[in-house]
């Protein structure tokens, strides 16, 4: 009986091990048929993102007369705002389009965003103080705040990502995320995205070269990257969830063993 246990403990180390050494390696590493080239960015790769509702934007507006631009910034720092805390725990203050996706600008009311980019809505800001004579060369910065995308899943460290620099790559931030476990599948990574209300859902490879010029290559506001697990992790769960009674008798046996060979 003793000597089944053991033979049965080896019998599973065995095969733990079978599992792993039979992982194709093809599916672990990123871009297999990748080769020296200068890749050039699909026009998408510079499309900027799309204001949706309940963004939080930063708008500064400046001019060569000081006072006279003051008023026009009061709302991203008191009244009618919208206050947002990033990751690294700093917080700032802005207009939070509202669910009709308008913003409330002092001086020039309410402004239409979502569906614009921040170039289309700086030079709307711009026209309106132009033509109402309000400011002589209005200077128009916009930032989103909320500015963050979502990695789940097989993954080192999972993470709601900030972006400052309102352009992140999906590797990027899967590197932020603690990158890829062994048993993540890159050939079929989730994105979730949501486009006019809508959710898109796309499967991305990221074993094959042909990614790098995918119009999903770099993240938009609010996506969501999940990766799934393998099937060779789901089997080793199975299977050790199986086999803990056995390992845990076997265990039993031995230790039983050692302490009758001290006496």
């Amino acid at each position: 009986m003793m000597y089944r246990k053991y033979v049965n403990f080896w019998l599973l180390a065995g095969s733990m091990l079978f599992m792993v050494a039979c992982t194709n390696t093809k599916k672990t590493t990123y871009f297999n048929n990748a080769q020296d080239a200068v890749i050039v960015p699909n026009l998408s790769d510079t499309i900027m993102p799309i204001i949706q509702k309940n963004d939080i934007l930063s708008i500064t507006i400046t001019s060569p007369n000081e006072k006279a631009s003051a008023l026009f910034n009061l709302p991203n720092s008191s009244f009618n705002s919208s206050t947002v805390t990033s990751t690294n725990g700093q917080s700032g203050a802005g207009y939070l389009v509202n669910s009709e996706g308008y913003i409330q600008v002092p001086g020039l009311g309410a402004i239409k965003v979502a569906g614009r980019t921040s170039n289309e809505v700086k030079n709307i800001i711009i026209d309106m103080l132009t033509d109402k004579k309000l400011l002589l060369d209005p200077i128009v910065n916009i930032r989103h705040l909320n500015y963050e995308v979502t990695v789940l899943g097989e993954v080192g460290k999972p993470a709601v990502i900030n972006v400052p620099s309102e352009k992140i790559s999906l590797l990027k931030a899967i590197g932020l995320a603690g990158d890829i476990t062994i048993f993540g599948k890159k050939d079929n990574v989730l994105l979730i995205r949501e486009i006019s209300g809508k959710r898109v859902v796309k499967r991305v490879n990221l074993n094959e070269a042909s990614f790098l010029t995918s119009p999903y290559y770099y993240l938009q506001p609010n996506d969501l990257v999940y990766v799934e697990a393998n099937k060779e992790k789901v089997a080793s769960a199975s299977s050790f969830r199986q086999t803990l009674p056995t390992l845990l008798s076997a265990l039993s046996v031995v230790l039983i063993t050692l302490q009758l060979l001290k006496k």
